[in-house]
């Protein structure tokens, strides 16, 4: 499972970290927002937090400029994530919210596409639960430790195939992050019978 394009759903400040990180580590890069307003800001914020990054000497100018022509921005989720091979919800923390992203992103994606959740207290099995395709879903958060996020945490359900947690381990570690891994949380939804 190759992965080359990026798709982020949610232009708050973890969509824009996730963006500027893809983008930074090569990866064609979208991020959608409902919202152009919202869209607008975070890409400038993204802007100046490569202009930052420029200015204390952690990136040159053309490794700004080479990301920043890589992030495309776009009002609609349903175009946004048609070409990502990794797609990323970046959405508040609410569950009807995010089960609606992975029902959309269950019709939308193309085949082979990994959905992939920034929750830290949602279950990834129950955002699975609306999807045909749960052994291609995956939590993937970062965790902050100052000055920055250095590190990504994998959450990986009892249906996560091998193969979408090799792919996400493959990205982490290409954005120049530790990978750890991190139990789910205890479903909140009544228990279906998995085995269909």
């Amino acid at each position: 499972m190759q992965i080359n394009t990026i798709a982020i759903v949610g232009a708050n400040a973890t969509g824009q970290a996730f963006a500027r990180t893809s983008a930074l580590a090569g990866y064609a890069t979208i991020l959608e927002d409902v919202s152009r307003e919202m869209l607008e800001r975070g890409i400038a914020s993204i802007q100046l937090s490569l202009e930052a990054a420029v200015a204390r000497g952690e990136i040159r100018p053309q490794e700004r400029a080479d990301a920043l022509a890589r992030i495309l921005s776009v009002v609609g989720v349903e175009n946004a994530i048609r070409d990502g091979d990794l797609l990323i919800e970046a959405l508040p923390e609410e569950l009807e919210m995010k089960l609606e992203m992975f029902t959309i992103f269950d019709k939308f994606a193309k085949p082979g596409t990994i959905f992939a959740s920034t929750t830290q207290t949602l279950s990834i099995l129950d955002l699975s639960d609306v999807t045909v395709y749960r052994e291609r879903c995956i939590g993937m958060r970062f965790r902050a430790n100052p000055p920055g996020p250095t590190s990504i945490e994998l959450v990986c359900t009892k249906l996560t195939s091998d193969e979408t947690i090799r792919a996400c381990r493959e990205v982490a570690e290409r954005w120049s992050k530790e990978v750890r891994f991190v139990a789910d949380v205890v479903s909140a939804l009544p228990e279906k019978n998995l085995s269909t």
